[in-house]
């Protein structure tokens, strides 16, 4: 499925504090080097479920909710289902 989060891609990012907080709300441990890119892989899973609600992308995957921005492509938060 095309859509722009899909294709806007590598614009993904987030900050120290979303990093912080995705890694605690779905207990991602140290050999998750990189959130962004744990994220991404998910994202781009043929399996995730992305829908846009206002000014935010929610991707489902693998008992987790991704939420990013549609705007600036932040990822602001994930948690699990």
């Amino acid at each position: 499925m095309k859509n722009d989060l899909i294709e806007n891609i590598e614009k993904l990012h987030t900050t120290a504090m979303g990093r912080d907080r995705i890694r605690r709300n779905l207990s991602l441990g140290e050999d998750v080097g990189d959130v962004v890119v744990w994220c991404r892989k998910r994202i781009l899973d043929d399996n995730a479920i992305i829908t846009r609600r206002g000014k935010n992308w929610y991707v489902t995957i693998d008992g987790c909710i991704i939420t990013v921005n549609a705007y600036s492509y932040t990822i602001i938060t994930a948690h699990k289902e």
